[in-house]
């Protein structure tokens, strides 16, 4: 993996980086955008931009990265390169943007660290670079294959639900007639919009329901900016796409899937979290699971909880499963303990069990606190992180 003497000289210079990592990324975005406009208008998240969160995404992503390498010189972090490769093939991250992206972080390292990058600091880094970014375009390729091609694809609504005064569920099937792909529960798609403005957007949204279907349905929730922008992609669909409207959908991605076996299950979420963990819970239930299922979901209150008749639904066809809610406003009868946030102290969770997280960052880190403190293995806890994957910028 990486050479010795690079590691010795990025283990130096981390700190110095890290430091500067996040005026770094700031002037790597603005000398990307500057010189290729097309890419914010029709690739990256404006909104993600315009809060700063994608930037502090990649910082978290580049510095975790080098340190792991400097730390496990012999390895690489698959579990992270997995799960960017996932949301890059979903967008149709292509290889020769990497060559573009390297171009402009690296004038962004110069025009930053000045002096301080010599001849041997930027050949220990552009190496660092390249073991990430050539790691990333083989599981791209890779799940390009696995998809032939994993082209962009018309579906048309059939059918759209109100699920909550800010959730809509949309039910959708190939605009040619052809055959439904298939997909592991708790998977995403992307859907690509194009805004009054030209700028054709994308996001991600969970399959909201198990593999098998002759469509495919998404949860989608309007995004209310609360001092930023309002989510342009989801508002869109909201006022927008009706039934017998067509949206452009990728092919599925994402690593939050479920393992055949017979371990004993958490599905955590929170607020429109739930969309995955009601795929996996229908799969679960299709195919007879007889393990324990523990269901744990948070939200602000039941008329806020989507899909709350379905997580319901799924979980009672199982022969073991809790299912445990909690909520900010309960209504009138609803157990004191389940008011709040989630409290797991008088949850049991079984030996040898794996969890799936799905939901806010914040929701998320204290579930996985809680799980640890009950001796679940870290490896066994999963997660997934709609739009820009914080939890590393934190870590």
């Amino acid at each position: 993996m990486l050479s010795e003497q690079s590691t010795a000289t990025v283990r130096a210079t981390l700190p110095v980086v890290g430091a500067a990592i996040g005026e770094i990324t700031e002037r790597f975005y603005a000398g990307l955008f500057a010189a290729h406009p097309g890419l914010l208008r029709d690739l990256f998240n404006r909104g993600n931009q315009a809060a700063g969160t994608q930037r502090q995404a990649l910082a978290g992503s580049i510095a975790a990265f080098a340190t792991y390498l400097v730390e496990h010189p012999d390895e690489r972090p698959d579990a992270m390169l997995q799960r960017i490769a996932h949301k890059h093939a979903s967008l149709g991250v292509a290889p020769e943007q990497y060559a573009v992206v390297h171009e402009h972080l690296f004038a962004a390292i110069a025009g930053v660290l000045g002096d301080a990058v010599t001849p041997e600091v930027a050949a220990a880094w552009d190496e660092v670079y390249w073991l990430m970014a050539n790691a990333l375009v083989a599981i791209e390729r890779r799940l390009y294959d696995e998809r032939d091609g994993g082209g962009w694809r018309e579906w048309e609504v059939v059918d759209r639900v109100e699920e909550t005064a800010d959730v809509a569920t949309f039910r959708l099937r190939p605009a040619d007639g052809g055959p439904v792909p298939d997909f592991r529960p708790g998977q995403y798609v992307s859907a690509r919009v194009e805004l009054p403005d030209g700028a054709r957007q994308i996001r991600q949204y969970s399959l909201s329901s198990a593999p098998g279907s002759p469509v495919r349905q998404i949860g989608v929730k309007r995004v209310h900016g609360g001092g930023a922008p309002d989510g342009e992609v989801s508002n869109h669909l909201h006022a927008r796409v009706h039934e017998g409207d067509r949206l452009w959908l990728s092919a599925p991605y994402g690593d939050l899937v479920l393992e055949a076996d017979d371990a004993p299950l958490l599905l955590a979420s929170a607020g429109i979290g739930v969309t995955p963990m009601i795929a996996m819970l229908e799969q679960l239930a299709d195919t007879g699971h007889s393990a324990p299922v523990t269901v744990v979901h948070a939200d602000r209150s039941p008329a806020e909880h989507a899909l709350r008749a379905d997580h319901e639904a799924y979980a009672g066809k199982l022969p073991d499963a809790a299912v445990h809610f909690w909520y900010e406003r309960p209504e009138p009868g609803h157990p004191a303990d389940r008011t709040g946030f989630v409290d797991l102290s008088g949850v049991a969770v079984l030996p040898g069990a794996r969890a799936y997280l799905c939901g806010p960052l914040p929701f998320m880190r204290r579930v996985r606190e809680q799980l640890l403190d009950k001796g679940v293995a870290a490896a066994d806890i999963h997660y997934e992180v709609f739009g820009p994957d914080l939890w590393l910028a934190h870590d």
